[in-house]
């Protein structure tokens, strides 16, 4: 629930940024820039509070760190003048940063070998419906009560600070975790720090990204372009979305019986083959692509988080604001080159170019020195 509350306020922001602009005129790359800070900030902050967490055990309450995300988008509704407006970003953004490697440790810690995959994807499903909820959530408040409005988006934050202020202590005890291992693995060990593999997962997850933030960002556009009205193609964005939540609950599970490195080999492969079909194929197949298409492409998501754990087992912050920080957003920021390539070669082909981004990642999770399942059970036997 916490995870999305979380995650409701950064896909507000687009929604906000449209009112202000019919609303006081502001330029387009003025009202980005809200959207830019907010993101970039987020995302890069991450790792940083991630290390200090592992290495200081200094934190946010996971409480505090909502209600300073709530708090501040919500104060738009209020606040005066440019200057201010993108300090509340940039302030809602540092509560959303401190948020994430704080409480995907504690998620991370309370798992095993046995369910780690599956746990999760929990936690990342939560993200996932509060990316889907919050331009719905930041629409009707200015809608229905307008600019004002969005003072109501404080209201999930404070309800839920308190909830989780109640539920755990103030300071959650800070433990070593016992040594994570690769699902399945009973004979190799893995460094503590493993970091050339972690770079090799954190680039693959970060050219992932590109696909998810490239194809959230254009595909509505490119459905329009195919004859589809806007609510319909906004309307098949949203079910690839929920198609992506299936995926990420079972592709976590799957991961746990049949390995890792084979799940996200799975899924990449369906990802690259479903896109291609979604592109050539008119008419219901290509919808039903689309469809296959996002439960694919999320399918392997918390199961990298997963693999980032079991490669830095005392560093769950740092490997969590890796995952969940920067390489989200050096994807994000990889949706302004897909962009230029759609102004010189036209929309659709800047979205075949994501296919060869796909086949680039997959190859680097393929070559990541992680162990697959089948080949540890063949050695243990």
């Amino acid at each position: 629930m916490a995870h999305l509350v979380t995650d409701l306020y950064g896909p507000a922001l687009p929604a906000i940024m449209s009112f202000l602009i019919l609303t006081f005129g502001y330029t387009y790359f003025a009202a980005g820039l809200l959207v830019t800070v907010y993101n970039l900030v987020s995302s890069f902050a991450q790792p940083g509070i991630g290390w200090i967490h592992d290495r200081k055990g200094a934190q946010l309450p996971v409480a505090l760190s909502i209600l300073i995300c709530g708090i501040f988008i919500s104060l738009l509704g209020v606040a005066s003048g440019y200057g201010v407006i993108l300090a509340f970003c940039g302030i809602a953004a540092i509560g959303h940063a401190a948020f994430h490697p704080v409480a995907l440790s504690l998620t991370g810690r309370g798992s095993t070998d046995e369910n780690r995959g599956r746990v999760l994807s929990y936690f990342v499903v939560g993200g996932n419906l509060g990316f889907a909820l919050g331009p719905l959530a930041a629409g009707a408040a200015i809608g229905f009560f307008g600019r004002g409005g969005i003072l109501l988006m404080a209201l999930p934050a404070i309800a839920t600070a308190v909830t989780l202020y109640l539920l755990l202590p103030p300071t959650p005890p800070r433990r070593d975790p016992p040594p994570c291992r690769p699902s399945g693995e009973q004979r190799v060990s893995v460094p503590a720090i493993a970091w050339t593999p972690l770079v090799i997962l954190v680039t693959a997850a970060s050219l992932r990204s590109m696909v998810i933030f490239g194809s959230i960002a254009f595909l509505p556009t490119y459905l329009a372009q195919g004859g589809l009205g806007l609510l319909a193609a906004n309307t098949l964005l949203t079910l690839m979305l929920l198609a992506g939540v299936g995926g990420q609950v079972l592709g976590g599970a799957a991961s746990d019986r049949s390995g890792r490195k084979e799940t996200i080999l799975v899924g990449m492969t369906g990802t690259t083959v479903f896109l291609a079909g979604f592109l050539l194929l008119p008419g219901p197949a290509g919808i039903l692509s689309l469809m296959l298409f996002g439960f694919s492409l999320w399918s392997s998501f918390s199961v990298t988080l997963a693999i980032s754990h079991e490669l830095l087992p005392g560093n769950l912050g740092l490997a969590s604001g890796l995952l969940l920080g920067l390489s989200m957003g050096a994807g994000g920021l990889g949706v302004a080159l897909i962009g230029a390539l759609g102004d010189a070669i036209g929309l659709a082909g800047a979205l075949w170019t994501l296919l060869g981004i796909t086949l680039v990642a997959t190859v680097l999770f393929i070559v990541i020195p992680y162990p697959w399942k089948g080949r540890v059970r063949s050695q243990a036997l």
